[in-house]
Order: structure tokens, then sequence, then C-alpha cells
């Protein structure tokens, strides 16, 4: 049998989560950087030799080795740039997956809320009731209206009293007050009643003096 189906394979190790992709990635390239900074130390140590050198010969053999140690650091960098736009991806992976898991837990929450809605409103939630609730109050708010309109009224005073009727009254009134008082102004002694002043006395402020009775100064002249 296992030789016409073959033997069954063992599963392999799960593969890497993204958040140890994206170490491991970093790891490389931490480590390409370093080696990209030992090899600009190196290369200036041969800018220093050949800006020093005095023989051509020596000046080409170390042109030559410094070339060498830039195409290398070039190599690296390259490496380096992979490496990290490979970590950018799996980071932005991640970013995503991390999205989506909070997308569905949002949707989740949402239908659990609307479901939960809906059996309240279905079960302890009636419109018919609302509706009669909203009814009665409106009928309640008008009843206190009336009541305190009624709790307003002028008790004192009669509705059923006519204008004209108050008008005349009104006039009687005031005509015997007036006759009041002219028999009190008879029954007073001249000696106690005051005596009628002229609005604007003369001679003084508020009058007109004569132009050729006031002094260089505008007051009235005394004789």
């Amino acid at each position: 049998m296992n030789r016409i189906f073959g033997k069954k394979k063992a599963p392999g190790p799960p593969p890497p989560s993204l958040d140890d992709a994206s170490s491991g990635l970093g790891g490389r390239v931490d480590a390409i950087d370093a080696k990209i900074a030992s090899l600009e130390k190196e290369l200036k140590v041969y800018k220093d030799k050949i800006k020093n050198s005095k023989s051509p010969a020596a000046k080409k053999t170390l042109q030559k080795r410094a070339m060498e140690v830039l195409k290398r650091k070039r190599m690296y960098e390259g490496q380096r740039d992979q490496v990290a736009g490979q970590q950018f991806n799996v980071d932005q992976a991640a970013f995503q997956m991390e999205s989506a898991k909070a997308t569905v837990g949002t949707v989740a929450a949402l239908k659990s809320a609307n479901t939960e809605l809906k059996r309240t409103m279905q079960k302890d939630l009636d419109i018919s009731d609302v509706d009669e609730l909203a009814d009665d109050m409106a009928e309640l708010m008008d009843d206190m209206n009336e009541i305190n309109e009624a709790l307003g009224q002028n008790f004192a005073t009669p509705e059923d009293l006519d204008e004209a009727d108050l008008d005349a009254e009104l006039e009687l009134l005031e005509d015997e007050l007036e006759e009041e008082g002219e028999l009190e102004e008879e029954a007073t002694p001249s000696y106690l009643q005051e005596p009628s002043l002229p609005a604007h006395p003369t001679g003084v402020p508020g009058g007109k003096t004569p132009a050729n009775q006031v002094d260089e100064f505008g007051l009235p002249m005394t004789s």
C-alpha cells in the first residue's frame, strides 16, 4: 500500500508569524549595516593613504584595493535595501492583518448590538405604548393649562360689567372729588390759603427783565 499511495508526509513546522518575520529581517538589516560601516572605515583608510602616497605605483595599488572595498560596500547597500523592502512589506501585511481583525471585531459587535436592540424593542418596548404615553402626556399638559388658567382668574372683579357703566361711574366720581375740593377751599380761611404766585416771577432769572435794568454782567440792577 505504501508503494502505491506513498507515505503521508509529516506536517512541517508552523510558519513564522509576521512579527517573527519582521524581527528576523530587521536583524539582517542591522548586520548588513554593521558590514557597511566597517567597509566605510576601511575605505577611509585607503583614501587617506592614497592622498599621502608619493609613489605612483603604490597609489595605483591603493586605488585598486579601495575600488574593491567600494564594490563590496555597494553590494551590501543593495542587499540592505532589498531586505529593508521585505521588512516593510511584512510590516504592511501585519498592519493590514491587525486592521482586518479590528474590523471583524467591530462588525461582530455591531451585529450583536443590532440583535439585542431588536430583541429589546420586540420584548420590552411597544410602539403603541409609546404613542399612548405621548397622548396621555399631551392630555395631562392640556389639563394643567386649564387648571392654571382657572387659578389665575381674578375672582374679585365680576366679568359681566359694562364698560359704558364703568365710564359713567368714573365721571361721577371725578365730579364728586372736584366738588369736595371746592368745598374744602371755601371752608379754609384766606390767611391759611396758599397765595397764587406767577409761573415766572419778574426781576429774577427766568423772567424777562428790561434791558435798561441789566448791568454789564447781565444781572438785574437794584434800585
